[in-house]
């Protein structure tokens, strides 16, 4: 075991320690997601991706109402991921429901996680969905990442949609990158649109233009 894949198992624990969860059960399922976002045709939704959205979910716990239910929903939320599918939410969130409820996590829990899993396909919150506002946050911190380090998530994207061509990727890429540029703010939460708002912003015109 690596030292990040060390590193998400103690998380693994912690997020876990608040139910009756068999220790035996609980690594086959943490080996299960290792497995998910070790493959071969991932490059930004990774492991490290996940690592980086629990640190943010850390960052942002003030915010939530059920910490757990909302890291577990980090843990799921790109399990499935196929660039060529619509519905990788949906199957994440069965993934999900059927994994957790083998763990024996609570029925309401695990209604909740899937819930949220969801709500990571169009990146939407109720004015009063704390949970979903933190795990959007966290998701999307990456848009207010330095440059260079934004450059670098922008050509993962890119490599993960290698099937596609060029023209039809640039055209596809501006839209997604202008829908949240649209927006009145892309971060919910009150921290990370102090600090991330206008960074993020940059990146995304910057992106656009280099497109």
């Amino acid at each position: 075991m690596n030292y990040l894949d060390s590193s998400l198992f103690c998380q693994w624990q912690r997020t876990l320690s608040g139910f009756e969860v068999d220790q035996v059960a609980a690594h086959k399922a943490f080996n299960l997601l290792v497995e998910a976002y070790s493959s071969s045709d991932r490059y930004y939704h990774t492991l490290k991706h996940i690592y980086h959205v629990l640190k943010i979910i850390d960052n942002l716990q003030a915010y939530t109402r059920n910490l757990a239910t909302v890291q577990l929903a980090a843990w799921f939320h790109d399990v499935v991921y196929d660039t060529k599918a619509q519905n990788n939410e949906e199957k994440s969130a069965a993934v999900a429901c059927e994994l957790l409820s083998s763990l024996g996590i609570p029925l309401s829990n695990i209604t909740a996680v899937t819930r949220l899993i969801i709500n990571t396909k169009n990146h939407q919150a109720a004015a009063d969905d704390f949970d979903s506002q933190v795990l959007l946050d966290a998701d999307l911190a990456i848009l207010a990442a330095n440059p260079v380090r934004y450059r670098e998530y922008a050509l993962y994207i890119r490599q993960e949609y290698a099937w596609v061509s060029e023209a039809e990727y640039i055209m596809g890429r501006a839209h997604v990158l202008e829908s949240f540029l649209q927006r009145q703010r892309i971060y919910f939460t009150t921290l990370m649109f102090e600090v991330g708002e206008k960074p993020a912003r940059r990146n995304l015109n910057a992106e656009i233009q280099s497109l």
